[in-house]
């Protein structure tokens, strides 16, 4: 009741007149059954605008540090991400994975739509990065096509730590579905997820024309992150001197 709320009365009329999204290919987006949307990630807003240029109901998989914040803070912002159609999951790996991966499957069983970023986080720079193979486990497992969309734009409304977004008109570019029914029963085949994922991932690089680097994302934030630990090490060091 409250995601349609807000959908319909709050959030989604006033993002709708804030960001004014464009939308290419809506022709593309299933009507009716289980489908999921496999879309590149460069702004928090991403989860906000795509949900809101789509008719049905929407569910996100979202990382879990949003759902355990402590005080009024932490349950607004989990009581927000809950009434917008996120899911929590556990990046951490072995069965956080697995429990991440049948939460998807729920949501897709009750025919409903499921957004997921392949690349596994935000761009930390713009750039399209490699896949992670859990979209393509989903994707046979739950037997459903997938919509690949690009979101345009989105990153020069609100780059990462950016608390408030400009108000700039964005873009939802909607490809054609893609059909992976041809390796039903191959979910544990480590080539053939590799295979579609990274076929996927082709599909984002045309309709987003984003850079592609063929790393992980977090491998480069992990790069930046030890790179600005290491200068502060360095400084405090000759401070000391």
């Amino acid at each position: 009741m409250l995601y349609w709320l807000l959908k319909n009365f709050v959030l989604g009329p006033l993002i709708l007149t804030l960001f004014r999204p464009w939308v290419v290919g809506r022709e593309n987006v299933p009507a009716s059954g289980p489908v999921i949307f496999a879309s590149n990630h460069v702004s928090f807003i991403d989860s906000v605008i795509l949900p809101a240029v789509l008719d049905r109901r929407m569910s996100f998989l979202a990382k879990s540090d949003y759902f355990t914040g402590r005080g009024l803070k932490g349950w607004a912002t989990k009581t927000f991400f809950n009434a917008i159609g996120q899911l929590p999951i556990d990046r951490s790996g072995g069965k956080a994975s697995e429990a991440s991966l049948r939460t998807g499957l729920q949501v897709l069983a009750r025919g409903e739509q499921l957004g997921i970023y392949p690349e596994g986080t935000r761009s930390p720079d713009g750039k399209l990065y490699r896949g992670r193979t859990g979209i393509a486990r989903m994707v046979l497992e739950g037997r459903v096509v997938v919509v690949p969309v690009a979101m345009v734009g989105t990153r020069d409304v609100q780059q990462i730590g950016q608390k408030f977004p400009k108000f700039k008109r964005v873009g939802v570019v909607f490809g054609k579905p893609l059909d992976f029914s041809r390796f039903e029963g191959l979910e544990t085949d480590r080539f053939i997820l590799r295979s579609v994922t990274d076929e996927i991932m082709h599909e984002l690089r045309g309709l987003s024309r984003q850079e592609y680097e063929d790393v992980y994302a977090t491998s480069v934030k992990e790069r930046a992150t030890s790179a600005r630990e290491s200068v502060m090490r360095e400084r405090r060091t000759a401070a000391g001197r």
